[in-house]
């Protein structure tokens, strides 16, 4: 009899099997390793790739392996290494020729030098440890390449608003991974358009793979245009993606379209300077302005009516009519004509306006240009006529003081003031720079008036003759009177600067008692009269005081001139005295005879008179003076 342990031992063997076989035939339960490996790898293209394989638990000896996952779902070797020792032996099993080809690092990892689109695959890296069993884990690569600059080629032609869904333009983005998308803008703004063909709008988008591997990717936007886009700015962007969930994005240069739309309004106005109620003056270059908002710009026909029938003159596509000079003549009704067939019949197509021709004729006066009355006439009516249109306002002026509105002027009582220039002035207010003038002499005839100057009031008899003195006269009247005087040497008179005012004679002379008795007299006079004015001086002082005290420094000057002369006398005959007598009584020579006693001095002995012993015979009376 077998012991219990035995036929339980007997029992558990088979289940013992069972979990063997089991363990056997599942791989993941078998193997005891773990790989880590980078789940998703992104990188631009042309940069270095290393895909890492790391062992978790590394045994003493293992084989690492790199498979490529073809799109098929077949494996294709790429590289391998066997750990012996402390070292990884590997080696590259790639035979269908990358360039540059794949490389294996110390590491285990799989090295790409210059990452390329087509290396964009899921890559499996496999450990086999022997009874340690195998792991595998799988890396995805990502090359990301940007695109180049987005380009539109746009529609050049004519767009109609009556076309449903042109053809706008194409926008294209070349050589990029993934494929970007392309997406369009009217005036900055996001245009919502679906894929699908309808009447209002839609795009469509084409996607090229380049022998490069990296994707072009053109769309075509198709939009039923408004009279709105004629102004509107369009633009296409390509947006991109870029490693580590990041974008991009590339506009295309903007541009616009060529829109045609039919004219829906007119407008003809003056475009030449011109009054709020429409007149233009005579002689001034008037141009008419037509304008259609219709686009291409349509024919212009501009006509004038001439009782109820359209003069044409003339058809542009400026949409401007210049008159030259435009004269009264031309003031009526003139119209412009858009020719634009693709209108709504209900669209007025044609406008017109009323041109208005200001004018102005020169003034005329019922006076001529001068008009003479006599000194204290009774009044007088000058008038003043216009031709205008519209009607001038007239004003009268004399040396620019405003004296009377309207055409009529009164004038009178005439007095010499009353006499000048008077002008008329016609302008028109509803009209700037439109006005004239005309002008008359007016001649007040007269005899003269005379004004003078009188003389400085004096103290009677404080006139002394030979006192200086101006006497001035002025005189006016018409004809220009003549001005004289009494006495000669009068300046001139001088003409009066306004044709009838004062003309002015001046006359400088010595005061003398006859003219302090009969006075000095100016006198002006025309063919109308003369009139005289004397200037009085009362009683002029004679100059006696002044001869006699002339005369009396004259004798004292004579005076002392003699007695100057008879004193020098004296003195000479001094001297002569003394010298006579010597010789008379022998005075020895040397000795003075003025030094011997007792003698006498000439005055004393009688020599200045004549006599017998006084001088020798024969001999005037200073015959012995030396």
């Amino acid at each position: 009899m077998e012991p219990p342990d035995t036929r339980a031992g007997a029992r558990r063997a088979p289940r013992l099997l069972w979990l063997v076989l089991l363990l056997a035939a599942h791989p993941g339960v078998r193997a005891e390793m773990h790989v880590s490996v980078p789940p998703l790898v992104e990188v631009m293209r042309g940069e270095r790739v290393t895909l890492s394989c790391t062992p978790l638990k590394k045994p003493d000896h293992f084989v690492l392996e790199w498979f490529l996952m073809e799109r098929s779902g077949a494996r294709r070797r790429l590289a391998s290494a066997e750990q012996q020792g402390s070292e990884l032996h590997g080696t590259v099993h790639d035979l269908w020729g990358r360039s540059p080809p794949y490389q294996l690092d110390p590491q285990g990892s799989l090295v790409l030098t210059e990452a390329q689109v087509g290396d964009e695959r899921d890559y499996v890296c496999v450990v086999t440890a022997g009874a340690a069993g195998t792991a595998e884990a799988t890396s995805r690569l990502r090359v990301f390449a940007q695109p180049e600059a987005t380009e539109v080629l746009p529609n050049e032609g004519t767009l109609s608003v009556m076309d449903q869904a042109p053809q706008i333009a194409t926008c294209s983005s070349r050589n990029g991974n993934p494929a970007p998308q392309i997406t369009w803008y009217r005036n900055g703004r996001l245009l919502e358009v679906p894929m699908e063909m309808n009447e209002e709008g839609y795009m469509t988008i084409r996607t090229v793979r380049e022998a490069s591997g990296l994707l072009s990717l053109s769309s075509t936007l198709y939009l039923r245009v408004r009279k709105a886009d004629r102004n509107a700015s369009f633009h296409c962007a390509a947006q991109y993606s870029l490693p580590g969930d990041r974008h991009g994005r590339l506009d295309s240069p903007a541009f616009n379209l060529t829109v045609h739309y039919p004219t829906e309004h007119v407008r003809l106005w003056v475009g030449s300077p011109s009054t709020p109620e429409g007149w233009v003056r005579e002689g001034d270059a008037v141009q008419l302005l037509c304008e259609g908002d219709g686009s291409p710009n349509p024919e212009y026909m501009f006509f004038r009516l001439q009782n109820t029938q359209e003069e044409v003159l003339s058809t542009n596509l400026e949409g401007k009519l210049t008159l030259e000079g435009v004269n009264r003549s031309q003031s009526g009704t003139y119209g412009c004509r858009v020719e634009d067939f693709d209108a709504a019949e209900d669209v007025l197509l044609s406008q017109t306006l009323g041109l208005k021709v200001a004018y102005l004729d020169p003034l005329e006066l019922s006076t001529g240009k001068e008009l003479s009355v006599f000194l204290n006439s009774s009044t007088a009516a000058v008038t003043c006529s216009a031709q205008a249109q519209p009607e001038p306002a007239l004003r009268w002026t004399k040396d620019s003081v405003p004296l009377e509105d309207g055409p009529t002027l009164l004038l009178g009582p005439f007095t010499f003031d009353s006499a000048g220039t008077y002008v008329c002035e016609a302008s028109v207010p509803s009209v700037p720079l439109l006005s004239r003038t005309q002008s008359f002499r007016l001649v007040v005839q007269g005899s003269p008036e005379l004004k003078a100057k009188e003389l400085d009031p004096r103290v009677e008899g404080s006139w002394t003759e030979g006192d200086e003195v101006e006497l001035i006269c002025s005189a006016r009247g018409y004809p220009e009177p003549i001005l004289t005087w009494s006495q000669p040497g009068a300046q001139l008179a001088e003409p009066a600067h306004s044709g009838q005012g004062w003309a002015s004679s001046s006359l400088t002379l010595r005061v003398t008692s006859s003219l302090g008795r009969e006075g000095v007299s100016c006198e002006a006079s025309n063919s109308h009269g003369r009139l005289r004015h004397v200037f009085h001086f009362g009683t002029v002082a004679p100059q006696t005081a002044q001869a006699g005290v002339a005369v009396m420094a004259v004798a004292i000057s004579v005076g002392i001139l003699l007695l100057v002369v008879a004193a020098f006398y004296c003195m000479r005959r001094k001297g002569r005295s003394a010298c006579c007598r010597h010789r008379e009584k022998g005075t020895p020579p040397g000795e003075s005879e003025l030094s011997r006693p007792g003698s006498e001095r000439p005055e004393q002995t009688g020599l200045l008179v004549g006599g017998p012993g006084g001088a020798r015979s024969g001999s005037g009376a200073f015959r012995d003076e030396c």
